[in-house]
């Protein structure tokens, strides 16, 4: 499967806010936001790539050429129904982040968190659009892709990282992963997507999203507020 370079044509002042652990209501520079926005998207350098493999969902394989047994509860449930999966990974690369390093240096603390919460803001854009292109292949095999799930989330192990990491093909993209199943550079991801049979999706519950209130990440800065009804 070939690189995908997505483009950036606008990173999300309001996700970068949440990213960074701002209330909307908190009192902040609209113009120092803005700016880290700006300065992340010509910092960015998005790519992805992925690999797409028959899926065993009874004995919860992935078929690769050597077959990758999952054993986590949250993502076997996810997948779900699915007869293949697509084994993602997309980076921003390393300026990024090299930036950040240099302003948290020069004790520029705000710059450097608002820039550090525009990167994740960045990488999220950059994985909604690969899953776009997944599906937009999936849907040329009669095929609909469900939603992506990541190792360290929703109670699946990062342990795994490395072998999702293989599995797409993410050195391709200069991805690697350290002793402590960290991905470098940093503002990256890997996940799954299951694919399914089209008359299977409508009343799979794996195309909904995995609510904040349901994922047992402990200190995520990222939670989504919930509302009272």
């Amino acid at each position: 499967m070939p690189i995908f370079h997505p483009r950036l044509t606008i990173i999300d002042t309001e996700e970068t806010k949440r990213y960074a652990g701002l209330s909307r209501k908190a009192d902040f520079s609209v113009e120092l936001l803005t700016e880290a926005c700006t300065q992340a998207q010509l910092l960015a350098i998005p790519r992805g790539v992925w690999q797409v493999y028959a899926y065993d969902q009874d004995m919860h394989t992935i078929m690769a050429a050597e077959p990758f047994v999952l054993t986590a509860d949250n993502v076997i449930r996810h997948l779900s129904g699915a007869v293949e999966v697509a084994v993602m990974a997309v980076t921003i690369g390393i300026p990024l982040e090299q930036e950040v390093s240099n302003l948290f240096s020069q004790n520029k603390y705000t710059a450097g968190l608002l820039l550090d919460a525009a990167g994740t803001t960045a990488v999220e854009a950059a994985c909604d659009a690969v899953c776009n292109i997944i599906a937009q292949h999936a849907g040329r095999s009669g095929l609909t892709a469900g939603r992506r799930f990541s190792p360290g989330y929703g109670g699946w192990p990062i342990d795994v990282q490395p072998e999702i990491l293989s599995l797409a093909a993410g050195a391709t993209i200069d991805l690697s992963v350290t002793d402590t199943k960290m991905l470098v550079p940093r503002k990256s991801v890997t996940a799954v997507i299951g694919l399914y049979p089209y008359h299977q999706t409508l009343s799979l519950p794996h195309q909904q999203e995995i609510a904040c209130d349901k994922c047992g990440q402990p200190g995520c800065h990222a939670r989504k507020e919930t509302t009272e009804t």
